[in-house]
């Protein structure tokens, strides 16, 4: 589960990164100073598994995590090596997901690369360089099924399919913005395609944008609008802020966001996000040796989510005893739980919800 943080440079990328892993990335006024990825692994924030916590006082506490890449600023040119372009793609096509830092604030001291602040055209600039890549995939992809429609009628509508994805590709469109079949989004899968990937646009706005009301950035809006069309997301945020605050004790950190009319820090909404971004929930286990909240993609099934624990869980998976989270907190205890009837015995054909707190039994 591995996110990568990019964006054009001075756009505030490596000051989100370190705000989120206190790696203590590069961060300076010039392009090229993040050159090699920083890599940080962050928790998920989770207030069930605090609740547990309480319940059990278990020996361990293991919340879910998130991988997040801080790769290098892009320049116009990169799909054709220029700047640190070939690096930035291979980073990119290593990721499961991209959080797209836009510039949404003025400040004279902070030169932006093309002179001026316009985040459409940033996400622009970004973005064709991806899909000038794309087409050079999907390209190869395109020659390949023509070979095989000569031996294979049946290759005809993959090759239709393959064709419309390129025109979107030339009207400058991310491959995440064209509407699939389940049956096309498997096939489009097949080929890795970076604009085919969940993007969350992160705007980076000032901290008076915060105080004053996100809603009066006319840039954040803009972002809005151009997340709207892709189908991607955006989530406004101050990493200046957010770096701020990074260190602050949790009394001193409450104290401050409450000042500032907010209820939890950009930072925890970030990383919520981005993990919704991949379609990703968590199944909790609880007792007095661990409290762990485990990571699936929805519509697991029951033994397949058993496996993320242990392989023999899957391959000798009788029940799972699952009570969502909610009720075995209104009840105090699994026993009392257990007691009411609400602990139901599920089998192989369950599927996982965000929050069961399960017991699987198994025999190999």
């Amino acid at each position: 589960m591995k996110l990568g943080i990019v964006g054009l440079p001075n756009v505030g990328k490596s000051t989100l990164f370190n705000a989120i892993t206190n790696a203590g990335a590069q961060s300076a006024n010039y392009p090229f100073c993040t050159i090699e990825p920083n890599v940080g692994i962050v928790a998920v924030p989770d207030k069930r598994l605090d609740k547990l916590a309480e319940m059990y006082h278990p020996q361990k506490y293991t919340p879910a995590t998130v991988e997040f890449v801080d790769i290098a600023g892009l320049v116009k040119g990169a799909s054709k090596g220029e700047g640190l372009g070939n690096k930035f793609l291979a980073n990119i096509r290593e990721v499961d997901a991209i959080v797209h830092v836009v510039r949404c604030f003025d400040n004279d001291d902070i030169v932006h690369v093309d002179g001026s602040i316009d985040p459409v055209r940033d996400i622009d600039t970004v973005n064709v360089e991806l899909i000038l890549s794309d087409i050079e995939v999907l390209d190869r992809r395109i020659d390949k099924t023509k070979k095989q429609l000569k031996a294979d009628k049946k290759f005809q509508e993959d090759l239709d399919f393959f064709e419309r994805v390129k025109k979107a590709l030339n009207d400058g469109l991310p491959a995440r913005s064209i509407d699939c079949t389940e049956d096309e989004a498997a096939l489009l899968s097949t080929v890795n395609l970076l604009t085919s990937k969940p993007v969350l646009y992160a705007a980076n706005m000032s901290e008076d944008d915060f105080k004053n009301g996100i809603e009066n950035n006319h840039y954040y809006k803009a972002v809005e609008e151009v997340a709207a069309k892709e189908h991607a997301g955006v989530l406004p945020i101050c990493a200046e802020t957010e770096a701020e605050i990074a260190g602050m004790e949790p009394d001193e950190k409450a104290l401050f966001l409450s000042d500032m009319g907010l209820e939890e820090s950009g930072l925890d909404r970030f990383i919520r996000a981005s993990y919704s971004l991949l379609g990703l929930i968590s199944f909790l286990t609880a007792g007095e040796p661990e409290v762990r909240a485990w990571t699936i993609q929805k519509g697991t099934k029951a033994p397949q989510a058993a496996g993320k624990i242990h392989s023999d869980f899957e391959r000798g998976f009788i029940r799972a005893e699952v009570v969502p989270y909610t009720q075995l907190i209104d009840c105090g205890s699994m026993a009392a739980a257990r007691e009411k009837g609400l602990v139901r015995s599920e089998g192989k054909d369950y599927v996982m919800q965000d929050g069961d707190v399960v017991l699987f039994r198994f025999n190999v």
